[in-house]
């Protein structure tokens, strides 16, 4: 009950954002997300890498510079903090992620949803993926997922879905084995179902990890 609790003042609260984003034009919310994005960039010291010196690189980003790759066709950032363990997901494949997440709503600059936290930590949530040529798509599955339960839709955010291109999914066998991390920042357009009705960024770091 406590945790319906939560997720219901949570709820209220993303409907408030969104009801006072009615009152702009969608070009003033996209300036707004955009200097959200500068404010978030410069107070964390992230530097900046092109989609051309990410390939030079190996599809590496280097995290003792705070490298994060600009995507410009979608606007989604990724620091790839660990690669993982095991294969990449393979084309014509489906499986099963497990991730685990914190979410930061970068207009208001707080964490707006964990299951990181101890409230929600039993939560592992669960995808659906498949890798289609290259082109990855995934759902959540519901009751196996803190993000359907809090924005009610199966839908994964394009953003999540980026890096599955260069980490693997993989289990750990070996005590030295990493699942992969990292960290993105999303824009509205690739983001969770609140975040692109409210047009606003978020911040996420995240693992995934294959499941059984």
């Amino acid at each position: 009950m406590r945790k319906l609790s939560y997720l219901v003042l949570f709820t209220a609260g993303l409907l408030l954002i969104a009801s006072c984003s009615h009152r702009e034009t969608y070009a003033d919310q996209k300036k707004r997300e955009r200097e959200a994005i500068s404010r978030y960039i410069t107070k964390h010291n992230i530097n900046i890498i092109s989609e051309a010196q990410f390939e030079a690189a190996g599809f590496k980003t280097d995290t003792a510079k705070n490298q994060y790759v600009l995507f410009t066709s979608s606007g989604v950032y990724m620091q790839i903090i660990n690669e993982g363990c095991g294969n990449k997901l393979n084309s014509g494949e489906t499986a099963t992620a497990l991730c685990r997440f914190t979410e930061r709503n970068l207009l208001t600059d707080t964490i707006q949803l964990s299951n990181n936290i101890l409230r929600f930590s039993s939560i592992v949530d669960k995808m659906t993926v498949k890798n289609t040529s290259g082109t990855f798509t995934a759902s959540f599955l519901k009751g196996s997922s803190l993000m359907y339960t809090a924005y009610n839709s199966a839908s994964v955010p394009t953003g999540w879905l980026v890096p599955l291109t260069y980490v693997k999914l993989g289990r750990p066998v070996t005590a030295t084995d990493q699942i992969a991390k990292v960290k993105l920042i999303v824009p509205h357009t690739s983001g969770q179902r609140y975040a692109t009705q409210g047009v606003y960024p978020c911040s996420y770091e995240l693992t995934y990890e294959r499941g059984l």
